[in-house]
């Protein structure tokens, strides 16, 4: 049915479309009789994509044409339509496309050939700020699920024509929009080629998890838990990122967007750094960086000083517990981590109004009868409550998972050999991010491998003069 030419008359085109689109089947899939110059003529598209009061201007303005004779589709749209974005469009996939992502198709007696009208109104929330990409100054919009919308914000800061939006479609069935968001001169063509080829090459039904099903088909972790992407909500941070040569993969229906390239310590900024002054950014940036290492070793380092109190000072003795209780101490670090994963799972699903105080009362509650049954130490319940607020400290959830399997992996290593299960479980983590691919095989490791010192620097410390930098552009 697909890839062939425009049926030749009206009655031929006029029946294609009722069976391509199924106009008796779906309720919402509406063909709009007119008659236009004394033409018959047919509207179609999707109840719910189209205003009523867009839809009631454009019968109303076709109405009134008075043009009787004969004459093309390219004709008809330069004299008659008064729309904005209108085209001629010969292929019939294109046209049946076009009215299911919610154009207008106008098909008539007058003229040859199908009219696509631009008249698309998806229904979208407001560009308020996101819940977990806040900043404590800046703007306060955010992308929404509507792509048109979410372009149009990163255009709203960039005002230069070579800002290029390229729109792919991805799917055999879903034929989601996606969009390729990139400055010319500055990102990387070689890299811009690679991820074409790559998107190109995507053979799927439908990506029915939008952004999260793009990322899968374009890079097959299996259990390599660390992050291959950066995810922001923000305009100004994608902004920021284009600027700097990056790349971004904009998916129709997702309220964020994917910056590319990526690398491990690009995690390691915020939009905070830069509303601060650079003293004050690059002490929160430190912070950061600091506060990641101490949520991955803090609790197997503590372990392995519990199993050998001897190489303790006599200073830090008190880090010992006395009473471990019935349960071995690794078990019940790995039943804290589960615990506090099923709190978080558990106030997803419990109403606005009720989550926040179930959640700290039923964390302080179950932390205080497990100390009081015996079950946990209390050095536990509050070691863990600290890792499990520090793990914040950083935005990316994605990052913050993969820390977290880490550090049990490293416990239970502990558990097994001892210094050298947590020696091992290093070498074995750093081979792991060393070897890490990435969309376009760029390093996960830069700027430290290939070494690169000026962006090193910066992507440590905020200097007084950097301005916004999300990650320096880097070659393939």
């Amino acid at each position: 049915m697909m890839n062939q030419q425009t049926p030749q008359t009206f009655s031929q085109l006029h029946r294609y479309l009722d069976q391509a689109l199924r106009v008796e089947n779906s309720f919402d899939m509406l063909a709009r009789p007119l008659e236009i110059a004394g033409n018959r003529a047919m509207l179609y598209y999707i109840n719910g994509f189209i205003r009523s009061e867009i839809m009631e201007e454009v019968i109303s303005f076709l109405l009134r044409v008075q043009q009787s004779e004969k004459t093309t589709a390219a004709e008809f749209i330069r004299c008659q339509i008064s729309n904005i974005d209108a085209q001629q469009e010969p292929d019939m996939e294109k046209i049946v496309t076009g009215v299911l992502s919610g154009k207008l198709c106008l098909i008539s007696e007058q003229f040859s050939g199908a009219i696509l009208i631009e008249a698309r109104s998806y229904p979208a929330r407001g560009v308020q700020e996101p819940d977990d990409d806040r900043a404590l100054r800046g703007s306060r919009d955010s992308f929404v699920e509507t792509i048109i919308c979410n372009t149009a914000l990163i255009r709203r800061r960039i005002r230069d024509p070579k800002l290029t939006m390229e729109a792919l479609q991805i799917g055999k069935t879903s034929r989601t929009d996606v969009v390729l968001c990139y400055i010319e001169g500055r990102a990387d063509s070689k890299y811009l080629q690679k991820l074409r080829g790559q998107l190109s090459q995507i053979d799927t039904d439908a990506l029915t998890l939008g952004q999260q099903s793009l990322a899968e088909r374009l890079v097959h972790s299996g259990f390599n838990p660390f992050p291959r992407f950066r995810y922001t909500e923000r305009p100004d941070t994608a902004a920021a990122s284009v600027l700097e040569g990056s790349v971004l993969v904009l998916v129709d229906t997702s309220p964020a967007v994917m910056i590319l390239p990526v690398s491990f310590f690009q995690y390691s900024q915020d939009v905070n750094d830069f509303y601060f002054p650079p003293v004050v950014g690059s002490y929160l940036r430190l912070v950061r960086l600091s506060t990641v290492f101490v949520t991955l070793f803090f609790t197997p380092l503590w372990y392995l000083l519990t199993r050998h109190p001897e190489w303790l000072p006599s200073s830090l003795a008190f880090i010992n517990p006395e009473d471990t209780g019935p349960i071995p101490l690794f078990l019940q670090i790995l039943l804290v981590e589960v615990v506090l994963d099923s709190l978080k799972l558990a106030s997803l699903n419990t109403p606005n109004s009720l989550s926040q105080s179930l959640s700290v009362i039923g964390g302080l509650i179950l932390g205080d009868f497990a100390i009081q049954v015996g079950w946990m130490t209390p050095e536990i319940v509050l070691y863990m409550a600290f890792v499990s607020i520090a793990n914040f400290a950083q935005p990316s959830y994605e990052l913050g998972y993969a820390l977290k399997l880490w550090r049990m992996l490293l416990v239970i290593l502990v558990a097994v050999a001892d210094i050298w299960g947590l020696i091992g479980g290093i070498i074995w983590m750093a081979v792991t991010v060393a070897t890490t691919k990435t969309v376009g095989q760029t390093s996960y490791l830069y700027p430290l491998i290939p070494f690169n010192g000026r962006a090193m620097l910066r992507l440590l410390l905020r200097l007084p003069d950097d301005r916004p930098r999300f990650g320096k552009r880097q070659k393939p």
